[in-house]
């Protein structure tokens, strides 16, 4: 019974420094989670790079929530402990980045993506096969979401190890398509008939005009491939951009028949080397 009294008599004296610790724990998360709210939204007005100030936000939250699991320690008096800890910090690095390498890696790669911002949130990219929409990006690893709906996980490591194409990062894009006409057809009128066509859609972008080039001579039509720029920052969207790519096509189709310029289907010569066996046949 008297162990027991020294027990509980121990315990209401180290109940005081507990609830202390585990306050000044609570308020140091609650301030981890209010100065890395306030910094996100400082830094939202001065950089556009969304990466850069998630990462800046997570570090600093992570620093003060490190002080006060430290602080925790040295309250509820495990002092030593926290002491320890910092003492072993340098060895428990190395330790678990030889451990953790990959892991490591990427964390170290999402820090350079996070400076070097080659791409940002809803950007369009591609790396190794892989398309889509960036939906998410962490410090170990890149969320993309892809044109058929697939969410795919890409380790930052592989996107600063191999080529990466940021089709929006500039505000313009590309695409081309081919029309193939009648080899008695006027190729210049063809040609002038579909730029005008492109110059009456708004989508297409003006200062970078559009551009049309004989393609490839086959052997039933004379093939003509057309170029045009669109502005991505308008629109992201990939649905957007092959909509507006069929109502191009569309009305280049509509325009060049209303001016009598055919598009013929593919034309087959069938050649016999046996006109025997077809004048026998005749002849039955």
């Amino acid at each position: 019974m008297e162990q027991l009294k020294e027990y509980y008599q121990n315990a209401l004296t180290f109940l005081p420094q507990l609830a202390l610790g585990f306050t000044v724990l609570i308020i140091t998360i609650l301030i981890a989670v209010l100065i890395r709210k306030i910094i996100v939204k400082r830094l939202k007005s001065k950089t556009k790079n969304q990466l850069l100030i998630r990462f800046i936000g997570k570090m600093v939250a992570l620093i003060i929530n490190i002080t006060g699991i430290l602080l925790f320690l040295s309250i509820v008096g495990l002092g030593d402990i926290s002491s320890k800890l910092l003492a072993g910090a340098g060895i428990m690095t190395f330790v678990i980045g030889f451990a953790f390498k990959d892991i490591g890696e990427n964390f170290l790669s999402g820090i350079l993506l996070a400076f070097k911002s080659p791409f940002g949130v809803n950007d369009l990219i591609e790396t190794e096969k892989t398309i889509g929409y960036v939906s998410e990006v962490n410090l170990r690893e890149t969320v993309i979401k892809t044109l058929d709906g697939k969410d795919v996980f890409i380790p930052n490591s592989q996107l600063v190890k191999t080529p990466l194409i940021n089709y929006t990062v500039d505000g313009y894009l590309r695409y081309d398509f081919v029309v193939g006409v009648d080899f008695n057809t006027d190729v210049d009128v063809a040609i002038q008939l579909i730029l005008k066509t492109l110059s009456d859609i708004d989508e297409v972008l003006k200062d970078k005009p559009p551009f049309v080039i004989i393609d490839e001579l086959m052997p039933s039509t004379i093939n003509l491939k057309t170029f045009y720029w669109i502005d991505t920052f308008s629109s992201k969207s990939k649905s957007f951009h092959n909509q507006i790519r069929t109502e191009i096509i569309n009305r280049v189709l509509k325009n060049l028949v209303e001016n009598n310029i055919y598009m013929p289907a593919d034309i087959i010569e069938i050649k016999n080397h046996h006109q025997s066996v077809i004048n026998t046949i005749n002849k039955k």
